[in-house]
């Protein structure tokens, strides 16, 4: 459909965009002693979906552009909700099992 059309276009060019400003920015700006890059692309893509709502999330830019800015407005609807609960929830496990995740990928990666 047209709607796939438009999403995969929009998150290729979010992606591009990202990669795009993490070599301008490492390479050339700072130094990578932190990821300044990642930083600040999921600060900027937060602050668009939360200034442009479901037509720049819907069309993939944004979630190709960063999935943090997802993470964040997914938090801001709980709490918006008043899902506190879940909210907290969300965020912490989000976080601590994301990490864990990433960590046990690594792991595996290299008994393969």
């Amino acid at each position: 459909s047209k709607e796939v059309i438009y999403i995969f276009i929009g998150g290729g060019t979010g992606s591009a965009l990202r990669y795009f400003i993490q070599l301008l920015m490492h390479e050339r700006i700072v130094p990578y002693h932190f990821p300044w890059a990642t930083f600040t692309v999921n600060l900027l893509g937060s602050f668009l979906i939360g200034r442009s709502g479901p037509f720049v999330s819907d069309n993939g830019f944004i979630g190709g552009f960063t999935t943090f800015s997802t993470f964040s407005s997914d938090g801001v609807g709980l709490l918006k909700g008043e899902f506190y609960g879940a909210f907290v929830l969300y965020t912490l496990l989000s976080i601590g099992i994301g990490l864990a995740a990433t960590l046990a990928g690594g792991y595996v990666g290299k008994q393969i």
